[in-house]
């Protein structure tokens, strides 16, 4: 009898949580309602790349369309602070060219001068703010972690407190397959990251950016012959919940 009480609590528990997903906390706003795509422009010819698998968004890097392969709100919006959970499924590709990132944006260089460069397992996709992927805070297995906005970082006409800043204060980033959550507050050409409750990136400047667009999961990698030529992202999101700002 003990043995049954103790699996029907488990069983309670786990139920209770799978009902808490995709319901949006107070003051915040489901971007994802946990049963389709609604809310979401799906790409033109995308032939079902982009779906919807346990009540999470689900992509397997594959989409058929011709033109941009990103999945984007069809709303846009200005200020605002975005919640949302995901999580890389697996990291089948095995990225060469990782740089040593310093602090300060730049990379590493051996005794010679030549960037310092890695091998490892990676995957790669991002949440894309106000409608451009150059305002991405990234999503991959890079040491730096996730957070970063590669975009503004390596532009060469970004000052070095713009590089900076949207360089990753920590790594926060769980193993591949964990649940990771984003808490990313825009404000005007400002943006503040939270990583897993870690800050990441404080109240960076993005200059230039717009001051309204949509919300986008960014499609990356391609495959030839069968074999990924960069980095997949192979993700899935869920708990996509936003506040809209003044």
């Amino acid at each position: 009898m003990k043995h049954f009480i103790a699996l029907l609590a488990v069983v309670t528990i786990s139920a209770l949580a799978l009902a808490a997903d995709n319901q949006p906390p107070e003051g915040f706003t489901s971007l994802f309602n946990g049963k389709d795509l609604t809310g979401w422009k799906i790409p033109a010819g995308d032939n079902g790349h982009w779906k919807v698998v346990d009540a999470a968004v689900d992509y397997d890097a594959q989409s058929e369309a011709r033109g941009d392969k990103s999945l984007w709100t069809t709303g846009s919006y200005a200020n605002y602070t975005l919640r949302i959970d995901w999580r890389i499924k697996e990291t089948p590709y095995t990225n060469p060219n990782v740089p040593y990132i310093l602090p300060d944006g730049t990379h590493a260089r051996d005794i010679t001068g030549k960037e310092i460069r890695m091998a490892m397992p990676d995957s790669d996709s991002g949440i894309m703010l106000r409608g451009n992927g150059k305002n991405q805070a990234n999503i991959w297995c890079w040491p730096i972690g996730s957070g970063e906005f590669y975009g503004y970082r390596t532009d060469p006409k970004m000052p070095p407190e713009v590089i900076a800043g949207a360089t990753p204060k920590t790594q926060a980033d769980k193993p591949v397959g964990q649940w990771n959550t984003f808490e990313i507050t825009i404000k005007a050409d400002r943006v503040t990251v939270l990583l897993n409750g870690k800050l990441v990136i404080d109240n960076a400047k993005l200059p230039g950016i717009a001051e309204t667009g949509p919300i986008g999961l960014q499609h990356h990698g391609s495959m030839q012959n069968n074999k990924w030529t960069g980095p997949p992202s192979l993700l899935q999101y869920k708990n996509i919940y936003i506040k809209q700002l003044p």
